[in-house]
């Protein structure tokens, strides 16, 4: 199981996650417009998983309104990329400063104290729901899986003697 220590999933400054997007989109031949680059530095910046509202509202300036259709758009394209992620319970979105292999689950670990996010995978877990699919006669185009409860970091706040 890999395991991203802290909050937040994958934490990476904003500029290395730009540096990183422009790369992918450069191999890839995509544009990377500078509102995918608002939206992800938005995202990368904020320290929380943010929703497509929140995001729009911190984009936007007296006389320069960002839609938020128009920030779902540029996460859609960011999430395609693998640059972000979509947290479908709290329908907000961190980053990911990481590649993924191809067809490796994602487990987010929720807690419902502080809102954190952390993000791990599992080759037993993904052996099991593999198993799982396949006797259902599945086939998923990726998979997420949402755990919530207490981190660890809340957990020995609310035992502190």
């Amino acid at each position: 199981m890999h395991r991203h220590e802290g909050h937040d999933a994958c934490r990476t400054a904003a500029p290395d996650m730009v540096a990183r997007a422009e790369a992918i989109c450069r191999e890839r031949g995509l544009q990377f417009t500078p509102l995918r680059r608002e939206v992800l530095e938005a995202v990368a910046g904020s320290g929380k998983a943010q929703g497509a509202y929140d995001i729009a509202e911190r984009l936007s300036a007296p006389g320069k309104r960002v839609a938020p259709v128009s920030v779902y758009r540029a996460l859609d394209f960011l999430m395609e990329q693998g640059l972000v992620h979509r947290i479908a319970s709290r329908n907000a979105f961190i980053p990911c400063g990481h590649d993924h292999a191809p067809g490796e689950g994602v487990i987010f670990l929720i807690c419902r104290t502080c809102g954190g996010v952390d993000e791990a995978s599992s080759a037993d877990v993904e052996g099991g729901l593999e198993r799982t699919l396949e006797r259902a006669g599945f086939t998923p185009t990726h998979s997420i899986l949402e755990v919530e409860g207490d981190c660890g970091a809340c957990r020995e706040r609310d035992h502190a003697p």
